[in-house]
């Protein structure tokens, strides 16, 4: 069924979602139906419908896809509201449970660290791959106002504990390597993101962090471009910044572009 007016399908918002043209998506699904299905779309954040108004100020220019249970009431009532305040607000046409009958991914909630917003997250200063990696997938799809800390190795966990923060990509915690899986494999598997392109862009990843590159040949590509990055920039924060629209070109090549090659053929008459 097409969307109607001031809806997106959820294939559409798919689409969306993992890039940066991605929107604000807010979960306005009651408590006692998200007790029952304790799940998130991918970077959605869930607020009150009788709260939603609080949330004018942050949405300002922005685009929004409000979610509700069945995509009816809720949600374009707060859509609506959004809208008197010229917020591009759109709803999820059927809801929570046209995305469930889509088979797209659904976050759990018990896997994302507290708060569920702005999260803060640490690990080993000076990133290369997987350091790199893992926030990329986490600000694209679970949560993207998620901060993080680059330390000394010797002070990841001190850190963690003093400031509250997730650590990753560290011998001994639950977010690092599990066998020949990177960070970045493990985070895709507890965040329930598995799909074809996940997979694609997860071996990559893994190739280049593991120096496995029989795995996939773009893993060459890759760790010249971490290298060559991690020498440019001093500050990690800035590196990652100036990280993000690679990982974000290696999604798009994984998701409709892996299948594509380019040649020289000669011109015959």
């Amino acid at each position: 069924m097409a969307a109607a007016y001031s809806e997106i399908s959820p294939n559409q918002l798919m689409r969306l979602i993992g890039t940066p043209d991605c929107p604000q998506i807010i979960d306005v699904i009651t408590d006692e139906d998200f007790a029952l299905d304790p799940r998130l779309v991918p970077t959605a954040r869930r607020v009150s419908h009788a709260q939603i108004h609080e949330l004018v100020p942050e949405l300002k220019e922005k685009r929004v896809v409000v979610i509700c249970q069945k995509g009816k009431k809720l949600s374009h009532g707060a859509a609506a509201l959004l809208r008197t305040h010229n917020i591009a607000a759109e709803v999820l046409a059927g809801g929570n449970f046209a995305w469930r009958s889509a088979g797209l991914p659904l976050v759990p909630v018990a896997a994302i660290p507290e708060p569920i917003v702005g999260s803060r997250w640490v690990t080993r200063h000076r990133p290369k791959i997987d350091r790199i990696a893992c926030p990329w997938l986490i600000r694209r799809f679970v949560d993207p106002a998620a901060q993080f800390l680059f330390v000394p190795p010797a002070e990841v966990t001190s850190v963690a504990n003093l400031f509250d923060a997730t650590p990753f990509d560290i011998e001994n915690t639950f977010w690092s390597h599990r066998g020949p899986l990177c960070s970045f494999d493990v985070m895709v598997e507890e965040f329930k993101l598995v799909t074809p392109a996940m997979t694609r862009l997860a071996t990559v990843i893994r190739a280049a962090d593991t120096n496995t590159p029989v795995l996939a040949p773009q893993a060459a590509g890759l760790l010249a471009f971490s290298v060559g990055l991690s020498r440019q920039y001093k500050n990690d924060i800035d590196q990652l910044e100036a990280a993000m629209p690679l990982y974000d070109a290696l999604y798009r090549w994984a998701r409709d572009g892996y299948d594509e090659s380019h040649d020289w053929p000669a011109v015959t008459q």
